[in-house]
């Protein structure tokens, strides 16, 4: 298990009302020993002006996923912290409603860099994006 800090779907899911993760809809939904899953809703919310799923969702739902992840995984959360540094996407096929889930898994875990890879797919598992999250650990 990766996990150095207790939490619970709800927990995660109430921490992140108020901003943008509620505002584009995206819920915890599972986790397990190396992985955190997320969906987020293909809607007016997350689709760009030609109703395809707008490339900056499937970058906001791997950087929220990927920075949960990250927080998750160090030792003391009333002394770090975690800030996203680098995040690339590559943007494969395009989605246009249901929903996306985005799977994030740990490259490496460090105590001043942790790299996460986010997969996301469509509700029938084609890859939508695929996403590398640099994470650096800071002292707050």
């Amino acid at each position: 298990m990766i996990w150095k800090q207790k939490f619970t779907l709800e927990g995660l899911n109430e921490v992140s009302k108020n901003t943008m993760v509620t505002h584009l809809g995206i819920e915890f939904i599972d986790f397990g020993a190396d992985f955190l899953l997320a969906r987020m809703p293909v809607d007016a919310r997350t689709i760009q002006p030609m109703g395809l799923l707008h490339g900056g969702a499937s970058a906001t739902l791997a950087e929220t996923i990927g920075s949960v992840a990250g927080l998750m995984c160090v030792d003391d959360i009333n002394t770090k912290s975690v800030v996203g540094v680098e995040l690339n996407c590559s943007h494969l096929k395009s989605a246009r409603g249901g929903y996306v889930y985005g799977k994030v898994s740990p490259v490496k875990i460090g105590r001043k860099i942790q790299v996460w890879q986010i997969d996301i797919k469509d509700e029938k598992e084609r890859s939508i994006c695929v996403s590398r999250l640099t994470i650096m650990v800071l002292d707050r």
